[in-house]
């Protein structure tokens, strides 16, 4: 086949089996271009290739609409990831018929359709297990004030590949033919790890905004630098973020802290201002330092404790633990007090820091259930220094485990990350300590039900034993046979039923 490469970007036929011809087949290619394209392997340039010539679902869609009188090409990220190896089940394509027209081309094809982002233009199905998007060529662009983009179709591939937020996911592949569609480089772009715009940055941020989040997260997911121009952009443009719906960006904010590097992106979103917009709290862990008043850098102690916490993860990335990490110490700017002997304190901090986390998490539009999480974790994390190194009593590490419920696991990881110190021999002695208070819980947990901490009477048996109705009374009576239970461990009915009757003489 004969591979065609023009311009700054690039259009090749895809052969079975092959890569795109390398541009270095074409004279008066910079060496630069050939050098960068040659970082990238000649397994992961074929990739693309290599899906489309062993997909069946891929092809046969394709076939279907070349029959209906409709283009259709895999485009963007699916483009980027086949060529970095990383492509998944989920595959989007492009076409330029109008989303009526898709959904009849693939309703008596797909397992399932569904028309949730049809107002924009896309119609999702399932087939053989593939998660698929077709979308119709378009361009969309916000006002100054609207939250929701304007949707016009174009006309043409490359009338959609223009608004693509970044030339690494401005690629396509023409189906059936297998042609590479690369008009602004992004080959290139891919293969020195460099993120910009088609256009100018200005224009894309300005169609939309949350394109600036999304470049944090694309550095935070690929590991890829961001261009000069396009980070000039986002902290001119910082405060068009404003516009974009809580949803979006808190979408935007989970696919960043659930990246590879989360350090990169959220380093870009505070130097570019657009923290100060979405997560104000994180730049505000950046507190003035003195030279008669010393403690460790909060903000750098944040993100290091992150990162100290994903290398804790034994099931993958896990946004609770993430988000729990990177707040974890947000009331700390609140609380500082300067003490008369030079020190800093930070009093209750982690109650201060879980109120203001709840209400960023609220206005975030998180789910009452990680909300809960979160603060929980946000609170508790303290919680084992409290206790001093001296030995854990037994009623102690019930409160513990008690308190923790089910974040226990969590409030583990969490702990043990939140040691950044580089004196060796207290990080050694923290870890120790730590290692001490997981052996007692499961010492005990073999002995009680830890895991399910109850009084050694229900509800219905306080009230047998006491002969009175519900009310408030029965749940003093259970609240005090609770902190007996924490206290001293499981009870034999006859004590407890003992106990509760000599704390109900001493009410009357």
């Amino acid at each position: 086949m004969v591979t065609r490469w023009s311009g700054r970007g690039c259009r090749g036929v895809l052969g079975p089996g092959r890569g795109p011809v390398p541009c270095s087949v074409v004279p008066n290619v910079p060496e630069t271009r050939e050098a960068q394209q040659a970082q990238l392997s000649h397994a992961q340039r074929q990739a693309v290739s290599e899906l489309l010539r062993v997909s069946p679902v891929a092809d046969d869609l394709a076939r279907r609409f070349k029959e209906a009188g409709f283009t259709l090409a895999l485009v963007g990220g699916s483009v980027r990831d086949a060529l970095l190896g990383r492509l998944g089940n989920d595959l989007d394509f492009t076409t330029d018929a109008r989303p009526e027209d898709v959904l009849a081309i693939v309703r008596p094809w797909a397992d399932a359709v569904w028309e949730v982002g049809i107002a924009f233009g896309t119609v999702g199905c399932q087939k053989d297990g593939y998660q698929i998007e077709v979308t119709t060529y378009r361009s969309e662009a916000y006002d100054r004030t609207s939250r929701k983009p304007e949707v016009s179709y174009g006309e043409t591939i490359e009338d959609d590949l223009v608004r693509r937020d970044f030339t690494v996911n401005a690629m396509a592949v023409a189906l059936p033919e297998k042609e590479f569609i690369d008009p602004h480089d992004g080959l290139t772009d891919l293969a020195s790890k460099v993120l910009r715009t088609p256009g100018t940055p200005e224009e894309s941020f300005s169609d939309d905004p949350l394109r600036m989040m999304r470049a944090a997260r694309f550095a935070a997911q690929l590991d890829f630098e961001v261009a000069p121009e396009v980070v000039a952009a986002m902290t001119a443009m910082s405060d068009r973020i404003d516009i974009v719906s809580a949803e979006r960006v808190r979408d935007e904010l989970n696919k960043l802290v659930l990246g590879a590097h989360p350090r990169k992106g959220l380093t870009l979103l505070v130097e570019s201002g657009l923290a100060e917009r979405v997560l104000p709290e994180l730049p505000a862990l950046r507190l003035e330092r003195d030279e008669h008043h010393r403690h460790k850098d909060v903000y750098e102690h944040s993100l290091t404790v992150l990162e100290q916490a994903i290398a804790l993860e034994t099931d993958g990335p896990d946004l609770i633990l993430r988000l729990s990490a990177l707040l974890h110490d947000i009331g700390k700017p609140k609380t500082r007090r300067f003490e008369s002997d030079g020190r800093v304190s930070f009093h209750h901090h982690e109650v201060v820091g879980a109120k203001m986390a709840k209400s960023r998490l609220v206005k975030l539009k998180y789910s009452n259930d990680e909300i809960k999480q979160i603060t929980k974790l946000i609170g508790l994390h303290l919680r084992f220094h409290g206790y001093g190194t001296g030995e854990w009593t037994d009623s102690a590490v019930r409160r513990y485990v008690r308190d923790a419920g089910d974040q226990l696991q969590r409030l583990h990881k969490l702990t043990r990350s939140d040691c950044t110190t580089r004196n060796k021999r207290k990080a050694n002695a923290l870890q120790r300590a730590y290692d001490g208070l997981e052996e007692r819980i499961a010492k005990l947990q073999e002995q009680e039900e830890l895991d399910s901490i109850r009084p050694d009477l229900d509800g219905n048996e306080i009230m047998q034993v006491l002969g009175i109705r519900p009310g408030p009374e029965v749940g003093k009576a259970y609240q005090h046979l609770l902190e007996l239970r924490l206290e001293n461990g499981p009870m034999a009915r006859d004590e407890a039923i003992a106990q509760l009757k000599k704390w109900w003489d001493a009410q009357q």
